[in-house]
């Protein structure tokens, strides 16, 4: 097992894939903190703490995660379900800071994370303990939002059949995706520190794009009405995207940019094998999900799964990837 080429992955790929949703959820943190300082008429200096908390938090969470997943296996692996409601609450957080930087409405003000009186008491600085706990919280509840490398990682750990080795692969995995995680969070805070007025504004429409794309791919994941948006490479996925001939046995390739075809044509009453096959997938695509059949597979960045099914009704069936980033068309006919 190769440990220093799951560091590379999540130094690359890893980081970007990752970065939309629990990147927002960092950058909400420390724009919240901004404002809360512009607010109170406060000009102190920010730290990097609150970053390296969020960092730190969310390496030991993914750790112990990969820790579980090793030594039992895919048992107490996390539901697609659970996944799409918390990224959709991820996204609706998001959402709900952003209106309170903007001052929408007094009630977004109960959006932003509060630390339990017990720790403002241990904490001397009060106005620090809120910026770590905040920001600790958020990294150690990024396992329930994973991205699509992420759960590739995952399946890997569960196949590894060993916690130590789990526990290493998620850890390796999760380091190597800090470095992007810690420039946000450093330019952030610089940004927020020397601009703080233009900064709030600017940060506050940030994060309201990134929460609206949040929830919305969750809508996508969920199998629920959602806005149609293209993440896949601009003009690759044309006619080439489609297979307009009627087939019940098709093969989907999944790459790190969608999957190809992305549309298809098949016959009702009539069993459906579908062969999915990845080639150097290291995207969001890799988790792949049927919500209405309640279908999901998380394939490793190499491989080849069959999903049969027998379509009873006439009609459309969507499916995309577990963060509703990558879409398709399954058309019954």
């Amino acid at each position: 097992m190769n440990l220093w080429l799951i560091f590379l992955t999540g130094l690359t790929v890893g980081g970007l894939t990752c970065l939309a949703v629990q990147g927002g959820l960092l950058a909400s943190t420390i724009a919240a903190r901004e404002e809360e300082d512009l607010t109170s008429g406060n000009k102190r200096k920010h730290t990097i703490f609150a970053t390296l908390a969020f960092l730190a938090t969310k390496i030991i969470a993914y750790t112990f995660l990969g820790l579980v997943l090793g030594a039992f296996g895919g048992a107490l692996d996390i539901s697609p379900k659970v996944q799409v409601i918390m990224q959709f609450i991820a996204g609706l957080y998001m959402i709900a800071v952003a209106l309170d930087l903007l001052k929408v409405h007094p009630i977004f003000r109960y959006a932003v994370l509060q630390p339990p009186r017990f720790l403002s008491r241990m904490v001397r600085n009060q106005s620090r303990s809120k910026d770590l706990f905040a920001s600790a919280f958020l990294g150690a509840l990024t396992i329930f939002i994973p991205c699509g490398t992420t759960l590739a990682m995952e399946t890997l750990a569960i196949s590894s059949a060993s916690a130590i080795y789990g526990a290493l692969i998620m850890f390796f995995f999760v380091l190597g995706t800090t470095p992007l995680f810690f420039g946000v969070g450093f330019l952030t805070t610089v940004l927020g520190d020397n601009f703080q007025g233009k900064f709030l504004k600017l940060a506050a429409f940030l994060v309201l794009f990134l929460g609206l794309i949040s929830a919305n791919s969750a809508l996508a994941a969920g199998g629920m009405p959602f806005v149609e948006i293209d993440f896949s490479a601009s003009g690759t996925q044309a006619q080439s995207g489609y297979n307009l001939s009627v087939s019940q046995n098709v093969q989907i390739n999944v790459s790190s940019r969608g999957y190809s075809p992305n549309y298809i044509r098949v016959k009702k009453g009539e069993q459906v094998n579908l062969t999915l096959k990845t080639t150097d997938a290291f995207s969001c695509a890799s988790a792949f999900r049927i919500p209405a059949l309640g279908i999901a597979k998380n394939l490793a960045p190499n491989d080849t799964q069959l999903i049969s099914f027998t379509p009873t009704q006439t009609g459309q069936i969507s499916f995309s990837c577990s963060m509703g980033m990558y879409r398709g068309i399954i058309e019954v006919i």
